[in-house]
């Protein structure tokens, strides 16, 4: 293990997050599905940086973790390249792409949390061109939402220099076919993903969740406001939420609980208390508007955790 890096494979990307002062499910009629046309009034937008790769390492390096970013922008990064490396994060790692635009989304969420998005992947379709190896030994890796041929390269490249990884497949799984999926799995060291992609993992590679969990160390199930489940040695975990003040955007939150649950095996904890720590990394998140704008006071998170779960921050 070397001190407590972590390779993170995955998106940087701007956000345009779009708020609807409604509900989605009063304007989109089922029986009407077939000739949709819904136009959604947004009185409140605010463009933030976001992607993947860079929310995770975002949470990481505010809890003192050594996040390494392996991604590509595009010719409009440099801003943002900036921030993250001003922030301490490492991005010698990320290409600038000069022919493409940073990966960008474009999210609408309604009073419910919930969010249709349109995503321009832009540089992260050429993000295979970041050779992993290139970044050295680290403690974890985690293969997160990036152009497809990166995500295949990276995993390979993370077996091959003997660093175990987190395969979490979020909003890309559906580029996968099972055959692909199941490679993952036997790749990785564990797995993450949430409720529907966890449907939709056992549908593509016909195998029940207790059976996925059986081919790697642990099986790691995001449920929102409902906490997380770990499907590990044999046993099924439920971890509940951490208490929130309030929600306010849900936009980050599953990029914080990640962030929070590499930084806890990075230092060698149990995947029950790092699943903690990544609770509440989500709940601070949630209650801030953007993926990447949430303060991660020391104190502050060791606070929460030992009142949410009783667990110390320290090792």
């Amino acid at each position: 293990m070397s001190s407590q890096r972590i390779l993170i494979s995955g998106s940087v990307a701007y956000d345009t997050i779009m708020v609807f002062d409604g509900q989605f499910k009063d304007h989109i009629l089922p029986e009407q599905v077939h000739v949709l046309n819904v136009a959604f009034l947004t009185p409140r937008l605010k463009r933030e940086h976001g992607g993947c790769a860079a929310n995770i390492a975002y949470n990481l390096k505010a809890l003192g973790g050594e996040p390494v970013v392996l991604a590509t922008v595009g010719s409009d990064g440099d801003g943002y390249l900036r921030r993250l490396a001003h922030l301490g994060i490492d991005v010698t790692h990320v290409r600038r792409v000069d022919d493409f635009y940073t990966a960008q989304a474009f999210i609408t969420t309604d009073l419910s949390d919930n969010q249709i998005t349109a995503f321009h992947p832009g540089a992260m379709t050429v993000a295979d061109q970041v050779d992993a190896t290139a970044a050295g030994p680290a403690a974890w890796g985690i293969v997160a939402p990036n152009g497809k041929a990166a995500m295949l390269a990276h995993a390979t490249q993370f077996v091959r220099m003997g660093v175990p990884f987190l395969f979490d497949p979020g909003q890309g799984l559906p580029m996968f076919d099972g055959e692909e999926l199941l490679a993952f799995i036997a790749q990785a060291r564990a797995v993450a993903v949430n409720d529907y992609e966890a449907r939709l993992l056992a549908e593509r590679t016909g195998l029940t969740l207790e059976a996925i969990a059986q081919r790697v160390e642990a099986l790691v199930v995001t449920r929102g406001g409902e906490g997380s489940v770990l499907y590990t040695g044999g046993r099924t975990t439920a971890v509940p939420a951490a208490p929130i003040a309030r929600a306010v955007d849900p936009t980050g939150c599953g990029d914080a609980y990640r962030g929070g649950l590499l930084h806890g095996l990075a230092r060698g904890w149990s995947w029950e208390r790092s699943a903690q720590l990544g609770s509440v990394l989500g709940a601070i998140k949630i209650e801030h508007q953007g993926p990447q704008n949430h303060a991660l006071g020391r104190a502050v998170v060791a606070e929460r955790l030992r009142a949410a779960y009783g667990a110390s921050l320290d090792d």
